[in-house]
């Protein structure tokens, strides 16, 4: 049997960290599965979907916790097997000037809603014309299977006149 472990990794960015993690994961035999990993502000971090043998979780576990001595800090958890969310998938992107709270406006208009992100980027940047700071979103969601669409609809609408911004909403075929 196998395990799915999903670590967090976080370390100063340099030249080298993925291949240092990858070669502990293959060290004891894992399969990198999937990942997201990106430079934010000055580190490198992400998160890591690892299948590996039962039998080799425990060796596993305790090299990634070495990495730590050379600056790169992993946090495993143990994969759960959880159906994914049921419903209807849609995108979301949202653009508008940066100001705190924009993530929190979002999260909150799709949580009053029973919504699920399955997956959400962000990005501040200034304008190409302006030269403004702006904020941009960009996430996979899960409608519960007895979501009123109209309501999130207008929710969205009212939320983009709040923010000041321009939020497209499509549901995926």
């Amino acid at each position: 049997m196998s395990t799915d472990l999903v670590l967090t990794v976080i370390a100063n960015d340099r030249p080298g960290l993925v291949e240092k993690l990858s070669d502990v994961i293959a060290a004891e035999d894992g399969n990198w599965v999937e990942s997201s990993m990106a430079r934010l502000a000055g580190e490198f971090a992400g998160i890591v979907r690892v299948k590996v043998d039962d039998d080799r979780v425990p060796m596993l576990e305790e090299a990634l916790d070495g990495l730590g001595r050379e600056g790169i800090a992993v946090t495993v958890r143990r994969g759960a097997p959880t159906p994914p969310p049921e419903g209807r998938h849609a995108s979301l992107s949202l653009v508008c000037q940066d100001h705190p709270g924009i993530i929190h406006s979002v999260a909150a208009a799709l949580a009053d809603h029973g919504v699920s992100i399955d997956e959400l980027t962000s990005e501040a940047y200034s304008g190409s014309m302006s030269g403004e700071r702006m904020f941009s979103v960009q996430a996979d969601i899960v409608l519960p299977p007895d979501a009123d669409e109209s309501d999130l609809r207008a929710a969205l609408e009212e939320l983009a006149g709040d923010l000041m911004a321009e939020i497209d909403f499509k549901k995926q075929e």
